[in-house]
């Protein structure tokens, strides 16, 4: 599903806002509301999306979050042969250091 940061900034608050680490310096943003994950688009429907993570947290600072994580999955499993796993994601919570 899909929220608008427009829309999202109306919200009281979030559950949480999960930022997904890609791919080297790449990351995007989702957020759970009520139990239910929604990708973070701009006003033209385009993910949010940055190769500078604290400009993220810039974009996502007028929303009001119970937590803010980085979320990363791995393939490590999968590289060295070893059996799939349903679940291989690393979370980690995060405060908004306010860097910029």
């Amino acid at each position: 599903m899909i929220l608008k940061l427009s829309k999202l900034e109306k919200y009281f608050y979030v559950d949480k806002i999960i930022y997904h680490s890609l791919d080297l310096a790449l990351y995007n943003v989702s957020v759970v509301i009520d139990g239910k994950e929604y990708m973070v688009t701009d006003e033209k429907g385009l993910r949010l999306k940055s190769h500078n993570f604290v400009a993220l947290q810039k974009q996502l600072k007028n929303v009001k979050a119970d937590c803010q994580v980085m979320r990363q999955s791995s393939a490590y499993d999968e590289m060295v042969g070893g059996p799939s796993k349903v679940d291989n994601v690393l979370e980690v919570p995060l405060g908004d250091n306010q860097l910029y």
